[in-house]
């Protein structure tokens, strides 16, 4: 039996369906490496995404006259993209540039930031309601929520952002922030620092 014969048979819906599935959500991932500069890795992702799409294509024109191989099609195409989004999500690859503005707490989160080993920048800035804390941090994705934890232990109303960097040149970047810690030469500058 070859590979058309295989659409003919009644779970040739399914098929059609769990190869759809396939392809959108090996699309997703080589979006997503494209668009971090991952040339190779899209490239490869690229070659079998087509390979499904046009296996998967061709048959369902043969089946056009089967109500359930269009809808095969079309559901294989809907669930691939729920399937590539969670895939994004729970693989978590890249970095993120975090943003905390906080009127009170600013220095704590940055210092215990610091502590994780992630690096923090503070700024000063003046807000609608007065003065606050700017931190500034950089860090994998996968560790957003660690980052979230710390912001929501000392100041669970701030305003925090969270984009993607185009461009990350310079500084430190913990890349198990985990495990390291920072030396207590670099804790003992902000440890003690006044809070305006």
């Amino acid at each position: 039996m070859n590979v058309p014969e295989l659409f003919d048979l009644p779970w040739g819906p399914l098929l059609i369906f769990g190869l759809r599935v396939a392809d959108v959500s090996i699309d997703t991932m080589r979006v997503l490496f494209a668009v971090r500069g991952k040339r190779y890795h899209a490239a490869s992702l690229g070659f079998f995404q087509a390979l499904i799409f046009i296996l998967v294509v061709g048959n369902v024109l043969q089946h056009l006259g089967s109500v359930w191989h269009v809808l095969g099609y079309a559901a294989g195409f809907a669930t691939g993209t729920l399937v590539g989004v969670q895939i994004e999500n729970a693989v978590a690859y890249g970095l993120s540039t975090v943003r905390i503005v906080s009127p009170h707490g600013g220095v704590e989160i940055a210092n215990a930031l610091r502590e994780r080993g992630y690096g923090a920048t503070e700024v000063a800035g003046y807000g609608r309601d007065g003065t606050v804390e700017i931190v500034h941090s950089v860090v994998h994705r996968s560790h957003l929520d660690e980052v979230m934890e710390i912001v929501d232990k000392w100041d669970s109303q701030a305003f925090v952002t969270v984009e993607e960097p185009k461009i990350l040149r310079g500084g430190s970047l913990a890349s198990r922030a985990r495990w390291m810690r920072v030396p207590e030469w670099a804790r003992f500058r902000y440890k003690d620092r006044p809070r305006s």
